[in-house]
């Protein structure tokens, strides 16, 4: 386990998805779809926002977890609320799903991208007809953040 790839992967998961970035968020992980902020952890917000006439969204938080699955995540992982903690360790059971955690242990940050990239819209490679960032510019926000690339 390579606990700092890891949080360097989660904090360019954060950056990809424009979640840290929000002005006055608490880092991203209180951010509804679309930019605006929500106030309580208690709970997914669940809030169904609408972007545009095409796409509509219950995404939240920092790496922009859709409300249908938190529950799913909630009684896997025994967690209390949609915190921080929680937050990070529900991305973390997604990177281990998609096959890719030994990849970002290791430092194979493209194949570790490869893998995700249908579960973060951000991320270069899948068809969700969203922004797509470049995977150069993960890589560099990925290596700012203390992540090795192998």
């Amino acid at each position: 386990m390579n606990q700092l790839n890891r949080k360097a992967f989660l904090d360019m998961i954060a950056w990809s998805e424009g979640t840290s970035t929000i002005q006055d968020s608490d880092n991203g992980y209180n951010v509804l779809v679309g930019g605006k902020l929500f106030s309580s952890y208690r709970d997914h917000p669940r809030q169904l926002v609408v972007l545009n006439s095409k796409l509509k969204s219950t995404a939240a938080g920092r790496y922009q977890l859709l409300a249908r699955y938190f529950d799913h995540y909630k009684k896997l992982l025994s967690l209390p609320d949609f915190s921080a903690p929680s937050q990070d360790a529900i991305a973390i059971q997604q990177i281990k799903e998609c096959k890719a955690l030994n990849d970002v242990d290791e430092g194979n940050f493209e194949k570790a991208i490869k893998k995700c990239s249908n579960i973060w819209a951000s991320f270069p490679g899948n068809n969700y007809g969203q922004h797509q960032q470049k995977l150069s510019a993960l890589q560099n926000v990925y290596t700012e953040a203390g992540g090795m690339i192998a």
